[in-house]
């Protein structure tokens, strides 16, 4: 006989996308944790709270690397390994003070921070001018999350399960709105193509295009929440044999915002000399910014996921292989959703009111890679079902774009 759920039971709430979807899943793995801890407590069980916070030593050493002229290679590894934790701490504060809110409200905080880290380089690199490494960063995480995360998922949990199942109706959902979101790439591409052709002028067309979208984009995307959160809420409910125990949250709301503000204080610092440093570094190693946008960034994005119980990625793994597969789904693809649909429409609004203009028009290759990933992906789900074969399709997908990404030399596009 399956147990009655309760409201404030997170099996019993809809799949939300992204940090949601990786709060309940943290409520899921979790014990019985009892909250209001004081503020020397909530230091010390901070610290315990997860293996990369044996990196936050590096810190003082990433902020002054820049300063004390270490060499831009120095300055790059101290400050992305710096960001590490730093993004672990800024994902449990948000997630905490999430815990302190109902359940819309919740969804809303983790909805907006949840790709925090990546706005935050996003923004410092724009300011920088370094549109390319913006573009190709973002696509970097839509493929990590939907090809390695999503494969990796597939393949832990369908080789202990053999067959898994989950919502289809939030797989073909979620499936569709990374369609929307490659249209929101080709046609801009389509647009330049055309224009290029009348000898009409390219950029400021394809720049009214861009913004324009990017509002459309930001409209659907809360559409989406509202679609999922409130008016068709039943029809992302996932199987009701999954009951877990009701989590409280661990930590005092005064401390959650502490840690929030510090984490994204120091993300902030940090990321302003690993921005600063990336020309140097494609210079002396003779890489690509390409690279270093597609595939470095998007590994800082997930590493702080892979390793720890508060980890968005580790989370999807780890409830991938206790049959959980909505809630992986759930994470894995809701991250590239955020990505797409939130984090890159804003990203092309802020370089509109700072003046770097970032535009939806990506390099054809990426836009190529983009569309045929989606189609991989959206074909693999849309039955409702997973298996480790399928996982390492996925797999097998992110290695060969990421080879190809690694030979890809910097092509300057012209608008």
């Amino acid at each position: 006989m399956t147990p009655p759920t309760s409201a404030g039971d997170p099996e019993s709430a809809p799949l939300l996308s992204g940090r949601l979807s990786r709060s309940a899943a943290r409520r899921a793995s979790a014990g019985n944790i009892q909250p209001s801890l004081n503020f020397a407590q909530s230091c010390l069980h901070l610290g315990k709270s997860s293996p990369l916070n044996v990196l936050a030593v590096v810190v003082p050493f990433g902020i002054l690397s820049k300063f004390l002229g270490w060499g831009d290679v120095a300055t790059f590894w101290l400050n992305f390994i710096a960001i590490v934790p730093m993004a672990a701490w800024l994902s449990l504060a948000t997630e905490e003070i999430a815990l302190h809110t109902n359940e819309t409200l919740g969804g809303l905080i983790n909805a907006t921070f949840g790709n925090a880290v990546e706005l935050i380089i996003s923004v410092m690199a724009l300011r920088d001018g370094l549109v390319k490494v913006v573009q190709n960063s973002l696509l970097g995480s839509v493929l990590s999350n939907s090809l390695l995360v999503l494969g990796l998922c597939f393949v832990a949990g369908g080789w202990r399960h053999h067959t898994q199942e989950f919502n289809k109706t939030a797989a073909q959902t979620s499936g569709s709105l990374l369609m929307l979101a490659v249209l929101s790439l080709l046609i801009p591409a389509s647009l330049a193509f055309v224009l290029q052709n009348d000898g009409d002028p390219i950029k400021e067309s394809v720049l009214v295009l861009s913004h324009g979208t990017a509002v459309v984009l930001l409209i659907v995307y809360f559409l989406y929440l509202l679609f999922q959160m409130k008016t068709h809420k039943a029809l992302f409910l996932p199987d009701p044999s999954h009951v877990a125990e009701e989590e409280h949250s661990i930590y005092s709301l005064p401390f959650s915002i502490g840690l929030l503000v510090l984490s994204t204080l120091v993300i902030a610092i940090c990321s302003e000399g690993l921005v600063s440093s990336i020309e140097g570094l494609t210079e002396q190693w003779g890489v690509s910014q390409t690279f270093v946008g597609l595939v470095l960034l998007p590994i800082l994005f997930i590493f702080d996921k892979i390793v720890g119980n508060a980890a968005e990625h580790a989370s999807a793994i780890t409830v991938s292989m206790k049959d959980k597969m909505d809630l992986a789904l759930g994470i894995a693809i809701g991250s590239s959703m955020q990505i797409a649909l939130l984090a890159t429409p804003l990203l092309v609004i802020v370089g509109w009111i700072i003046g770097t203009p970032m535009t939806l028009f990506f390099e054809p290759f990426q836009t190529i890679v983009l569309f045929i990933s989606v189609i991989i992906v959206v074909s693999l789900i849309q039955d409702g079902s997973s298996n480790w074969l399928e996982g390492a399709m996925l797999l097998a997908a992110y290695a060969i774009i990421s080879i190809a990404f690694l030979l890809l030399p910097d092509v300057e596009m012209n608008l």
